[in-house]
């Protein structure tokens, strides 16, 4: 066991992106480190930037240089100055993923031979060298694959109902409500009597959270969707909305329909819209383009930015420790994850495939399986 292949990702000034599988020799862990045999990795929406960039997937191509497999697609120079700080740099990639410890360090040594998942930002790779704080250990009727979704989207459902708790919202809309993490979401909101507005873009996934028994679902492809939604908010109370789309109007519109909602039986002048403050967070980029916001909703009223790691830096060790304890047992129901295919590191690099998995269509995963095909 001396050799490891891993996907790097590199974006250089002239304009290109590399993704190469390399080749080196498994790291020796310190006493207080562990190294894991990757089994499987899934690819998440926040994976997509630190493995593609900006590149053109469409016009890549795949190409052996020496021993070294590698997708080389080009990327446009508008967007070169974004990314600057990443530029002619070869980075790991992959955040999240489960395996099994192979070799520990002296202080360590119970890990042997157990099933972790693990947050490391390499996990695109045969074996990982993380520390043993890092390893989530899982039951041993649990298999990697389950187990490799243990933290990206079982997490941020958990904080985002902590999130609702701690600013004092009673109810929530979710967008791209139909997605792994929906699904999530929905399951917890439905075990604490959370209500729950979900916002889909079509009729199957409206079904979908039907059989899982959501009772607010609202298709935006619909024309009365402004409408539908003004009157889920209105018997709900919700106040509160994470937003996966980001780019155009979805903000403005849930903003919009909070006041409609709140301010329904207001009487008299007006001028500051509702007392109750309303807030949409941004945790998704779906849509690249620019955020547009009105003024039809008073002055109580927040739009932002939403980051998982922060939030859970906040909660403290012990209630982070307490979520990620409720993650492992409940990996096969509260949050299972539904994989459309796995992956080969060689196939994962592959124009073809990227313009599978890179859509990020709702409902869909992708896994990438390390020691499989090389």
């Amino acid at each position: 066991m001396s050799e490891n292949r891993k996907i790097v990702s590199t974006a250089t000034r002239q304009g290109e992106l590399i993704l190469s599988i390399v080749q080196n020799e498994i790291p020796i862990p310190s006493d207080d480190e562990v190294i894991v045999k990757m089994e499987a990795a899934p690819i998440n929406p926040s994976d997509m930037f630190p493995l593609l960039a900006f590149a053109d997937y469409s016009q890549g191509k795949l190409m052996l240089d020496g021993q070294q497999q590698k997708m080389v697609a080009p990327i446009s120079e508008q967007f070169l100055d974004a990314i600057r700080s990443r530029l002619d740099q070869t980075l790991p990639v992959g955040n999240e993923g489960a395996g099994r410890v192979v070799t520990a360090g002296a202080n360590a040594k119970n890990l042997e031979g157990k099933l972790v998942s693990l947050v490391s930002g390499q996990c695109y790779q045969q074996f990982v060298k993380v520390p043993a704080a890092m390893c989530l250990v899982h039951k041993e009727d649990t298999t990697a694959e389950e187990a490799a979704s243990s933290f990206v989207n079982p997490i941020t459902a958990l904080c985002f109902i902590e999130t609702l708790k701690k600013e004092g919202h009673k109810a929530m809309v979710h967008t791209a409500a139909a997605s792994n993490l929906g699904q999530m979401l929905l399951k917890l909101c439905l075990q604490e009597n959370i209500d729950l507005i979900c916002v889909v873009r079509s009729v199957e996934q409206a079904q979908l959270l039907r059989t899982l028994g959501a009772k607010y679902i609202i298709n935006s492809t619909n024309e009365g969707f402004k409408k539908q939604l003004v009157e889920a908010m209105t018997e709900t109370g919700a106040t509160l909305a994470f937003d996966a789309i980001g780019g155009g109007r979805m903000a403005d519109t849930l903003l919009s329909s909070m006041e409609q909602a709140l301010s329904r039986n207001a009487s008299g002048l007006n001028t500051y819209g509702a007392e109750q403050h309303k807030q949409v967070y941004i945790y998704g980029r779906l849509a690249r383009g620019p955020i547009t916001l009105g003024q039809n909703y008073g002055m109580y009223w927040g739009v932002g930015g939403w980051l998982v790691m922060p939030v859970l830096k906040k909660l403290g060790p012990k209630r982070a420790a307490e979520l990620q304890a409720r993650v492992v047992n409940e990996i096969k129901t509260t949050f299972t994850s539904h994989i459309t295919d796995e992956l080969s590191l060689l196939e994962a690099i592959d124009p073809a495939n990227i313009a599978r998995y890179f859509p990020k269509k709702t409902g869909e995963k992708y896994l990438i399986k390390p020691q499989q095909g090389l």
